[in-house]
């Protein structure tokens, strides 16, 4: 097991520069996701991780030793692919066993690797099965238990989950990190899906054409955004921007979201945005911060009535949606307080969890 380091690691294809500098530092045992929009490096750079993409700029670290110019078989890293890449004429012993086949462990060594992986992963009655015989999520743990029986300084996991249904899916996050909590083996994760990545990660990076927007654990990343596009990439539904301002009143300050929607801003907040009243601004709050009144809630200068363009019951929860200064924006209700579309509703705003954003560099302020 090792830490992993990028130090100012960029990919260029021509004149296209992939990835952008990046700077990691990744310690030992650490589960760590790069997620981000298609096209946005997460997996270039995770392929020069594993030596499949050679490094334009900058180091890779592997425990002590620098690996650019080290192949991928000598790198002592395991990769879990999207498509699991399986022998179909090889039983699943054969399979996870193929590696220490090639690399000449002796026999008994092999069985007893091969057991205890298939034992953490569930798969033992599986040993004999060939992959036709398995389904996606078992052939998934297959493909798992052949990267834990090197046992590797590092795991590599390229979308790993991308090829199963919705269920099985989130069947397999909790696989993957109760797997992870019992190997505790250095693991870098590649994923889309923000959900997913929040869900299985010590800490997640961000990434946005080629750059890294922000490294943190997924509670920083969902309270405490640096940019507009992390707040608006992580969370499901996304948050809600509202072009706003912000006007003194006494020894207050109003946000001004239209000739007639205002609201107090928190007074632990004013002193932080005194400097910004007269500037075009964003408010970002999330859904779930936009309730029906509720009697634990204070303050009716932060309650508005609207009429509702889209109401969808999710079971525990409602979604509803309607339309601010020519914006959409959601809220999160309880189903029994949803009215139907174009129905007013009264609704609570809690600024408590407000962020404002500069539309001009994108920064949370």
């Amino acid at each position: 097991m090792a830490e992993v380091a990028l130090r100012n690691v960029s990919k260029k294809y021509d004149e296209v520069e992939a990835v952008r500098n990046v700077n990691l530092e990744i310690p030992d045992k650490e589960f760590l996701v790069l997620v981000g929009p298609s096209g946005c490096g997460k997996s270039t750079t995770l392929r020069m991780i594993a030596g499949l993409e050679e490094v334009s700029g900058g180091d890779i670290f592997i425990g002590t030793e620098k690996v650019n110019d080290v192949p991928p078989k000598d790198r002592d890293i395991a990769m879990v692919f999207q498509n699991y890449a399986l022998y179909p004429h090889m039983t699943v012993f054969e399979n996870m066993s193929f590696g220490l086949r090639l690399r000449r462990v002796p026999k008994p060594e092999i069985r007893e690797r091969v057991e205890h992986a298939a034992k953490i992963l569930d798969i033992t009655d599986l040993l004999q099965r060939r992959p036709k015989q398995l389904s996606g999520g078992q052939r998934q743990r297959v493909a798992m238990g052949r990267a834990i029986v090197r046992n590797p300084k590092v795991f590599l996991f390229d979308e790993p989950l991308s090829n199963l249904d919705a269920k099985l899916r989130v069947q397999m996050r909790t696989e993957i990190k109760r797997v992870h909590q019992k190997v505790k083996t250095t693991t870098v994760y590649v994923t889309h899906d923000q959900v997913e990545a929040m869900t299985l990660a010590d800490r997640v990076v961000v990434m946005n054409g080629g750059r890294v927007d922000q490294v943190g654990t997924p509670n920083d990343l969902y309270h405490k955004p640096r940019t507009r596009f992390v707040a608006g990439f992580i969370g499901s539904p996304t948050m809600n921007f509202i072009p706003c301002g912000l006007q003194q009143s006494g020894a207050g300050l109003n946000l001004q979201i239209s000739d007639k929607l205002s609201f107090p801003v928190p007074e632990n907040r004013a002193p932080k945005y005194k400097a910004l009243v007269g500037k075009e601004l964003v408010l970002g709050l999330r859904p779930e911060h936009i309730t029906e009144p509720r009697s634990e809630q204070r303050g009716s200068a932060c309650e508005f009535t609207v009429p509702l363009d889209v109401v969808e019951p999710m079971g525990m929860e409602t979604m509803v949606f309607f339309t601010v200064k020519g914006i959409e924006v959601c809220g999160r209700v309880e189903p029994s307080s949803a009215k139907g579309p174009g129905e007013p509703m009264r609704l609570y705003a809690n600024l408590d969890h407000m962020h404002l954003i500069d539309p001009a560099s994108d920064l949370v302020l």
